[in-house]
């Protein structure tokens, strides 16, 4: 679109100079072919500025959805990392609780090879 303008205001400048120029004197023509331009130029102006307002707000909109995202996946990391501790903490409750009944069969056994050597 921003490529359009140039070439209207050239076109739209030099036949409203050539119609102003031919039907009026060279002062009054140049005048109005002067205000013509300068329409041009600031609508030329206000349509780069709202491109560039609509860039700064595209801009942000990407960086909000950025910084959410970046949050969201800290998080998620969080979560694994205490999901893994917790594995891990069950994991050595496991072991113990192994550790413990291996023990306790071991104590058993100890106790009833005790007994039969006092009975036999």
């Amino acid at each position: 679109m921003a490529f359009l303008l140039p070439a209207l205001e050239g076109l739209g400048s030099g036949l409203l100079g050539s119609a102003i120029g031919g039907s009026l004197g060279s002062g009054i023509a140049g005048n109005a072919q002067n205000a013509a331009m300068n329409a041009l130029n600031t609508q030329d102006e206000n349509f780069q500025l709202g491109m560039y307002a609509s860039e700064i707000q595209n801009q942000e909109q990407l960086q909000v959805q950025s910084e959410a995202f970046d949050q969201m996946m800290d998080e998620r990391s969080e979560n694994m990392r205490e999901v893994d501790t917790l594995r891990n903490v069950d994991m050595a409750q496991r072991k113990m609780d192994a550790l413990r009944t291996i023990a306790t069969r071991e104590a058993l056994l100890s106790v009833a090879r005790r007994a039969r050597a006092n009975t036999g």
